[in-house]
């Protein structure tokens, strides 16, 4: 299921382009749920990085849409976001706000289908995420990105490479959230992500970042056996792209 906020105030461009979304679902076979936000703010207020896809004019009432767009991107990384408008000469400032495209109205539905085509692949290749809570709200991160997570006295800390993330919750809760995503635990303070493992020393794991992990006594055979088998699983996703192949 697709999740698009489109956030335009013009009920005629927001009707076309609730039907091309339509249309473009049911030709593609994928699901998708659209919301309509008539202004920026109502979209913003008590936002949740639950969305895949933001549709968004620049000129709406209370705030116009780059405006919009640098408060959205503060509030979610990850969200896809493609400028529709009639503005073409500010659309060209997306790159500040990491837009991945701008459509200039009137929308055709063969250009409306090559940024989707654009969109939905970017999507797909970053769907595996994570929402975090934090004191000052929620967190979408990229599993990908997670090297290690950490458990804190009561919090939890997603370590980046380069950045932490603190947020609520308990190891165990995650580990079995994440359970099919490459993420062992090593010892009763880390989950690390198999992805980032660049070597391993005797009781210590080196990750991404140069640091040093170990793996605690009563989970090793356990976690050597995991990841034997996370290993094995990759290498089997890649074989049968290099058969027969000369």
């Amino acid at each position: 299921m697709l999740r698009v906020a489109l956030v335009e105030d013009d009920p005629s461009a927001a009707s076309t382009l609730s039907e091309y979304l339509r249309r473009y679902g049911n030709e593609c076979g994928l699901g998708i749920k659209v919301v309509v936000f008539s202004e920026p703010t109502a979209f913003l207020q008590g936002y949740r990085p639950n969305w895949d896809l933001v549709l968004m004019d620049i000129q709406l009432p209370n705030m116009d849409g780059m405006e919009a767009a640098r408060r959205l991107r503060n509030l979610d990384r990850y969200v896809v976001l493609i400028f529709v408008t009639n503005m073409a000469q500010y659309a060209v400032l997306g790159y500040e706000v990491d837009a991945l495209a701008y459509m200039v109205k009137p929308v055709g539905y063969t250009e409306f289908c090559r940024k989707l085509d654009r969109a939905v692949a970017l999507i797909q290749q970053g769907a595996s995420t994570i929402t975090v809570n934090r004191r000052d709200g929620i967190r979408r991160l990229r599993l990908v990105d997670i090297v290690y997570i950490e458990v804190r006295g009561h919090r939890l800390v997603y370590h980046g490479d380069g950045e932490s993330v603190e947020a609520t919750g308990t190891l165990k809760a995650v580990q079995d959230q994440l359970a099919d995503h490459g993420f062992l635990r090593c010892n009763k303070a880390y989950l690390v992500n198999v992805r980032h493992i660049l070597a391993v020393k005797g009781t210590q794991l080196i990750v991404t970042g140069d640091c040093h992990l170990t793996i605690g006594r009563s989970h090793r055979r356990q976690f050597m056996q995991s990841l034997a088998l996370e290993l094995a699983r990759e290498n089997e996703m890649v074989r049968p792209n290099s058969m027969g192949r000369t």
